[in-house]
């Protein structure tokens, strides 16, 4: 006589589901194994779990794994969310199976250890910690199960470590700039023109739609209203263009009916690929990071004389002003600060030189002499 199956198991393709109603609530997930025996012991473990989650409030036992694919499936909105997923992938080897009461600050040290071997940046080890006290505070905060349980009792402690080696920023001046954008390619090329004519992030720029520009009633001119959804500060962002920044979007228009920049019919996720890695080795400009395009829009405003608030606005800075209602002449007015950073523009020009311990200095005049 054959071996009769236990109710609640069905094979769907080579893996055996559990299908099962327990205590008025439906359980439907996998088993994850083909072989029937391996089903039955794991919808035991599961009824026994459940049991002893209603009976006496014992919280099931949960990976850090399934809390990571909680958290991505909650976060679809989130503009760093390309960043976090390439960030538990990373963690994943070391944490993924350990249950969340296992993860602390000793079972983190493994990680630790690896990506500074790797020579990873302590600031990128930083924002994986980050992450990972993130999940936890929300499995022991906010995520309940079905029995009103949280996933985890209490969050540990996660310290971050100290950042000896942060990297300071590396505005560019026009020679650099002529220099390393002479070896993008078209794509990039113009993404950067527009990423050092307007300080717009890298996800911004990739993520920048048609549906998003407006035009400003009274003048032949348009400004990008980015959605606080895609904005590191999670605030609507303006983006006003200069003469540069305008140009480069004239010359996109009409190419893709939804993005404004693609690369073969296709929206970019990010600017960081191997071509910019690339071209910026060619130019001698390895520590230029995509970021330093907007610290480059910065600098330039700050060295024309723009006033910090007209700087935070134009930059997308947080600040107490609602940045997204303005009249036509404060517009103008910041038009005409942006253009104020365009090449060829007399007036303050940014000079970077080395001084004998190799860091950068900046020093500029009124007339853009050295002084």
């Amino acid at each position: 006589m054959g071996h009769k199956r236990m109710p609640g198991l069905t094979l769907r393709g080579n893996v055996w589901h559990i299908n099962k109603k327990i205590n008025g609530q439906r359980i439907y997930e996998s088993t994850g194994t083909s072989s029937l025996e391996q089903a039955e012991k794991y919808l035991v473990f599961r009824l026994e779990t459940i049991r002893q989650a209603a009976v006496y409030g014992v919280r099931p036992k949960r990976t850090f794994r399934e809390a990571a694919v909680k958290f991505v499936q909650e976060n679809s909105h989130k503009a760093s969310l390309y960043d976090d997923i390439g960030t538990i992938k990373k963690l994943d080897p070391f944490i993924g199976k350990l249950s969340l009461e296992a993860v602390h600050m000793g079972s983190l040290q493994t990680f630790i250890q690896a990506r500074k071997q790797q020579g990873v940046k302590t600031r990128t080890i930083n924002y994986g910690l980050q992450l990972v006290r993130h999940i936890l505070n929300l499995a022991a905060g906010e995520w309940l199960d079905e029995f009103g349980l949280t996933w985890l009792a209490s969050a540990p402690k996660i310290k971050l470590l100290p950042e000896m080696d942060k990297r300071k920023p590396y505005p560019l001046n026009w020679e650099e700039q002529e220099r390393l954008f002479n070896e993008l390619p078209l794509h990039l090329k113009r993404m950067a023109l527009f990423a050092v004519n307007t300080g717009c992030r890298d996800t911004e720029i990739c993520s920048l739609k048609w549906s998003w520009e407006v035009p400003i009633l009274g003048l032949d001119y348009s400004v990008f209203i980015i959605p606080k959804e895609i904005v590191k500060n999670r605030e609507d962002r303006l983006v006003v263009l200069n003469r540069i920044a305008k140009s480069v979007i004239d010359d996109a228009r009409g190419q893709h009916p939804e993005y404004v920049f693609t690369f073969k019919g296709k929206p970019l996720t990010r600017m960081l690929r191997s071509a910019w890695k690339k071209a910026r080795i060619r130019a001698n400009l390895q520590q230029v990071r995509v970021h330093d395009l907007k610290h480059t829009f910065g600098r330039r405003l700050r060295a024309a004389g723009v006033c910090f608030e007209d700087r935070q606005d134009l930059l997308g800075h947080k600040s107490e002003r609602i940045t997204t209602h303005y009249s036509a002449a404060e517009l103008a007015n910041l038009l005409e600060a942006a253009n104020k950073v365009c090449a060829g523009q007399s007036g303050p020009v940014l000079v970077m030189l080395k001084n004998v311990n190799g860091s950068r200095v900046m020093r500029f005049s009124a007339g853009g002499k050295l002084v």
